[in-house]
């Protein structure tokens, strides 16, 4: 396999950040993985360097890091990502996703490092105008999470014109599932996904799973979101590099769902089908904020990169439940 350089990865013991870890190193990347292992997990990591540290931490980013390895590219994922804790406490978001990301960028340019994947969101565009969603949708967040998403692309862009630097921003929807391998997969200390909450009800391990506002303009009157497998996202982190690398791009935003919603309803009745559980649903006020519909439009990605979302519904689930049955007998 011809070695494709050094790349380093941020947040790389987390959830979509491991699984892209796995991937690259399938792919014959030399893997750094940055992480200060906050909400990340050593297990997780599937090979590769493992450097536990914060980005504040510029000595050790430094030091540890660029002064050791030739790194050709960085895929950053490090950065806080709860909506609610985000409004209670803005002041830890823009820190940790804002200020320590232009620490990241300091370094990397006074090492000559110009390339950069983003991990970005669907957050920055706020109530949707229309749909599906596209990269022309007009940008406006209504969360500190969403801000810093959107800060950061403005910065990417300045650095761009100003520096050279090569970005790509991948704006996620929902992200779901495991790897087939059921060595990784979701695994946050606090949960407050759909898809893991559901399976950890199927499990016994929650009372009851809340649906939060059955009164929307839509079919059953729950939400309806767009949700894409991790794994298809790793695919996706890794074209929009071999895209930088190759020259194609210099810079640009990509929306990565499968084009496609469920609603609540529909994901807690195929969680109860596949799992064969049947568990307790209660029914909640909405919560604010919730726009009924989020769906992608991902004709650029699939365009510009080649990329394909290739998990159903029903694998996204059935890859999740075996993951969380063998992580509940971890303990």
């Amino acid at each position: 396999m011809k070695e494709k350089g050094f790349l380093l990865i941020t947040g790389g013991a987390g959830y979509i950040g491991s699984h892209t870890v796995k991937k690259a190193l399938e792919k014959g990347y030399n893997v750094i993985i940055y992480d200060n292992l906050s909400t990340g997990h050593r297990e997780l990591v599937a090979g590769g360097n493992l450097i536990v540290g914060d980005l504040e931490d510029e000595n050790t980013l430094e030091e540890e890091v660029f002064a050791k390895f030739p790194i050709n590219g960085v895929i950053h994922f490090a950065a806080f990502i709860e909506v609610a804790e985000s409004v209670a406490d803005p002041q830890k978001f823009y820190f940790n996703n804002l200020v320590n990301t232009l620490i990241l960028l300091k370094i990397m340019l006074k090492f000559k490092v110009k390339n950069f994947i983003f991990s970005s969101s669907c957050a920055v565009y706020g109530r949707p105008q229309y749909l599906p969603i596209d990269e022309r949708h007009p940008l406006s967040p209504i969360n500190p999470y969403g801000n810093t998403k959107l800060a950061i692309e403005n910065v990417l862009n300045d650095y761009k014109v100003a520096y050279g630097l090569n970005y790509v921003s991948l704006r996620y929807f929902n992200a779901a599932g495991a790897d087939e391998s059921g060595k990784i997969g979701e695994w946050h200390i606090k949960e407050t996904h759909l898809v893991p909450l559901a399976l950890e009800t199927a499990l016994g391990i929650r009372e009851d799973i809340k649906i939060y506002g059955t009164d929307y303009s839509t079919p059953d009157g729950t939400c309806i979101r767009d949700y894409i497998h991790v794994n298809d996202l790793a695919d996706a982190h890794l074209l929009a590099l071999e895209a930088i690398l190759e020259g194609h791009i210099e810079g640009e935003v990509f929306n990565l769902g499968v084009g496609k919603g469920w609603s609540v309803k529909a994901v807690i009745s195929k969680v109860k089908e596949i799992t064969g559980k049947d568990f307790k649903v209660i029914e909640a006020p909405r919560r604010s904020g919730d726009p009924p519909i989020l769906i992608a439009d991902n004709k650029k990605a699939t365009t510009l990169l080649g990329w394909r979302p290739r998990y159903s519904l029903e694998e996204i689930i059935a890859s999740a439940w075996q993951w969380h049955k063998k992580l509940r007998e971890r303990g």
